[in-house]
């Protein structure tokens, strides 16, 4: 959900508050009651993502330990298959 920075006009008042997009932007402080507070274009993101799934290294952690497993199966599995070998002499 996007952060949002506001400040008011009449007070001062400075906040970071959590929106929807779909929500209208707050007029209302919260601090002086007046209807005089507006949205502030900051250069941060103000995107913040939380949980799993996000980041690069979730990915390549699980799919490279998907992948480890089925190979030591894969390997464990050709070995128990393979005929045994003799060399005489």
């Amino acid at each position: 959900m996007p952060m949002y920075d506001y400040r008011c006009l009449a007070c001062g008042y400075e906040a970071e508050i959590e929106q929807r997009i779909t929500e209208p932007a707050l007029t209302t402080c919260t601090s002086c009651g007046q209807e005089s507070l507006q949205r502030v274009i900051s250069a941060a993101g103000g995107f913040v993502l939380k949980g799993t799934g996000f980041y690069n290294t979730d990915y390549k952690n699980n799919n490279r330990a998907k992948s480890d497993s089925k190979k030591s199966a894969e390997t464990s599995t050709e070995k128990s298959a393979a005929p045994a070998t003799s060399t005489a002499s």
